[in-house]
């Protein structure tokens, strides 16, 4: 079984130890700082939706999270395709590897609380 719980805290950690070694440009400081936010938010929100009061709150908290992977993927993308430094290539890859299956996971099981929701 998949402990999401430490594997969305781990994306967290994860990028912030990418955006700590990127360059510190206007350019790739805005970017970093959405990345920082987006990405620890997706640890943050997750574990909330671990304390949803109702299949409706834990649906509502998902979809936060499904937001937050989605924009995560979108920001290392873009990092990934500004990104000068060779030794950071495969970094990067793999944290938008990473954000792309938390985002299928959470889809997934977005879809089964939905039908689950539906049944009652």
């Amino acid at each position: 079984m998949i402990d999401m719980k430490a594997r969305t805290k781990q994306f967290t950690i994860n990028s912030s130890y990418l955006c700590n070694k990127l360059p510190t440009t206007r350019e790739f400081n805005a970017y970093v700082n959405q990345l920082i936010r987006c990405s620890s938010s997706v640890g943050a929100n997750y574990r909330a939706s671990q304390r949803a009061k109702s299949t409706a709150d834990f649906i509502n908290k998902l979809k936060i999270v499904e937001e937050e992977a989605d924009e995560s993927s979108f920001f290392l993308e873009i990092i990934l395709e500004i990104n000068k430094n060779q030794d950071l290539k495969f970094e990067i890859e793999k944290l938008l590897k990473e954000s792309n299956e938390i985002l299928a996971i959470v889809e997934a099981s977005l879809k089964t609380a939905k039908n689950n929701l539906n049944k009652k």
